[in-house]
Order: C-alpha cells, then sequence, then structure tokens
C-alpha cells in the first residue's frame, strides 16, 4: 500500500479510503466486518463513514457496525485513521440536523458512542451551512479538539468559495481549520478542477474523491451486463446515464481492454494522478470487491492515454482552473 499526508497535515492516510456507506443497507454485518478486516491486511487505514449512513434516521446503522468491529479489539481502532460525519437530519426536531454549535456537539457524543470509540481522527462537515456563521461552527469545533473527541476537521460537498472563506475565519482565530474536502470526482464529473481544487491546493487541504466510478459506469459496465452483473450501473440513475453516455463508455472500456486494464482500475489509476488527491473513495459491498479495488495502484497512464481519456470525458471548458478554463 502506498501512504501519503492528509493535506498539510502530519498525519498518513492510505492512496485508496474505504468507504463504508454499504454497510447495513448493502453488505451484512459479519461481510462488513470481513472487509474492514480485509482493507487493514491491505494497508487500507483510512475508513469514512457517516452519521446518517444506514439511512435509517437517528440510528447511525454503519457507525453502530464500524463500532461492534471495533471493539473485538485487536489493535483495529489504533490502525485506522476514521472520518465520520455531521449535518445530515438525524431526529424529527429541528435542531437535530444542520452545524449550529449544539447540534455539532450533540452529534459528535452520539457518534463517539455508536463508533465505541474516544476520538474520531477526521470530523467532516457533510454539506454547507448556509444559516451557521462560521464564529459558531468554529468555536464548537475547537472545543470538541480541546477535548481530544476530534483531531482534524474536514469538509464535503463544499464550493472553492466556500473553503477560502471557512479558512479565512480559522485563521482569524488562529485555528487549523479545514484539512480535507470530501467531493464528487471523477472522469465524468470533473466540475471540481474549476474552483474545489485550485481553493483545496492553495490552502492545504487534501482532496477525497467520493463515487470515483460515477455509480458503477465506469467500472465496466458494459461487459458486466453481457455478463450479467451490473446491478448497480444498470439500475435507476446509473441507467439513465448510461442510456445517454452508451457511445462514450463503449469507447472507454475498449481503451481500458487495449491497455490490458479494468475500467475500474483506469478511473481510479486516472484520479491518483490528478493533482491535489489525497485517496479515492472506494465502496466495495464484499471482500472480492475490495480485493480486485487494489490494482488500481498498479496502473500509470501515459501522456497519450490521459490526452485519450480527456477526448472522451472533456473538462469543464478548456479545462483546468478557472478563470482560464472559461476566460482567456
Amino acid at each position: 500500500m502506498e501512504y501519503t499526508n492528509l493535506g498539510r497535515t502530519g498525519l498518513s492516510v492510505s492512496r485508496l479510503c474505504l468507504g463504508t456507506m454499504n454497510f447495513g443497507p448493502q453488505t451484512t454485518e459479519p461481510d462488513s466486518f470481513a472487509i474492514m478486516d480485509r482493507a487493514l491486511e491491505h494497508g487500507i487505514n483510512f475508513f469514512d463513514t457517516a452519521n446518517v449512513y444506514g439511512w435509517q434516521t437517528g440510528e447511525g446503522i454503519t457507525e453502530q457496525i464500524i463500532g461492534r468491529w471495533f471493539a473485538q479489539g485487536g489493535g483495529r481502532r489504533e490502525k485506522v485513521v476514521l472520518a465520520t460525519k455531521v449535518y445530515g437530519k438525524m431526529g424529527e426536531w429541528p435542531n437535530e440536523q444542520g452545524l449550529s454549535a449544539r447540534h455539532i456537539v450533540r452529534a459528535c457524543e452520539d457518534s463517539l458512542r455508536r463508533l465505541q470509540t474516544d476520538t474520531i481522527d477526521l470530523y467532516q462537515m457533510h454539506h454547507v451551512s448556509r444559516s451557521t456563521p462560521w464564529e459558531e461552527i468554529w468555536q464548537a469545533m475547537e472545543t470538541l479538539v480541546a477535548q481530544g473527541k476530534v483531531l482534524y476537521v474536514g469538509s464535503s460537498n463544499f464550493a472553492g468559495w466556500h473553503l477560502s472563506v471557512a479558512q479565512e475565519a480559522a485563521g482569524k482565530r488562529h485555528f487549523l481549520g479545514l484539512v480535507s474536502e470530501q467531493c464528487i470526482y471523477n472522469l465524468m464529473t470533473r466540475y471540481v478542477e474549476l474552483e474545489v481544487v485550485p481553493a483545496a491546493q492553495h490552502h492545504g487541504l487534501g482532496i477525497i474523491p467520493w463515487s470515483p466510478l460515477h455509480g458503477g459506469l465506469l467500472a465496466g459496465v458494459l461487459r458486466k451486463m453481457t455478463e450479467g452483473g451490473a446491478a448497480r450501473g444498470a439500475a435507476g440513475r446509473s441507467a439513465d446515464a448510461l442510456a445517454e453516455h452508451r457511445p462514450t463508455i463503449e469507447a472507454y472500456e475498449k481503451l481500458c481492454g487495449d491497455l490490458g486494464h479494468d475500467p475500474a482500475d483506469v478511473a481510479l489509476g486516472w484520479l491518483l494522478s490528478r493533482p491535489g488527491v489525497t485517496a479515492p473513495i472506494i465502496g466495495p459491498r464484499t471482500v472480492d470487491q475490495l480485493d480486485r479495488s487494489l490494482g488500481a495502484l498498479t496502473v500509470t497512464l501515459d501522456e497519450d492515454t490521459r490526452t485519450r481519456l480527456d477526448e472522451l470525458f472533456p473538462p469543464v471548458g478548456a479545462g483546468g482552473p478557472g478563470p482560464e478554463a472559461w476566460a482567456w
């Protein structure tokens, strides 16, 4: 396994991050335990979850599963860089969601209890709050850091200007502020290259891409459909996107075949080569899917291949950061 620092911090994390959103709804608890154990065997030390995962309001099903896995001991908790999130609806009352100081502190306490741990390594705001001042947010986070309940703070789904405003407010308080931004980023969704990635690099934030395979469309969906095994990429919104982009996906899978790599490995390998990216989030439903994800670490894309990928999946505008992407 390869490791890198999380943004400008001294924290070492694996180049692949284990996403746990399937634990509970899609993957049984025993199978979730097996995936986490195998992740450690592979050297993956970066685990990502959220208090809303499990999709039963207020239950934190996925966090509970991870907590019971930690409780088995064997150095599990000590080896893992644990990331979870706050923002989503955790109850029916108005203060049981969002980024008020009250909700941040209470949600942290609840996550710690479910996760059966004393500390959250990376506490991420799952969405920007448009109604809470940064002074209030940072005061709450500072309290949690001072108490040792949180070590680092991250964001998710922020715009570039949100990152800058957040860091400006943190700097005035002499607080470390954000160390990472978790955002949707893949070959088919490249908006963050305009301003989010440049802002993150400027402020020393690591980029943690979610949905790196765009709902399975970049994981060899056409081949899997032929083989009868593309349930995710052939259903719901993914099916609509496949219908819209089928010629591109066909060309992509042919390119990957010519390269001798699995399409999922090429998509992850491309992200790993992008500026500012710390670790794409992989969300395996089985141990076998986890094992196959590690092939991405062996992928090296030459300039011709990167050019061809840009032709198949054009960046926004002229490519690269703004304003050059849309202006002279």
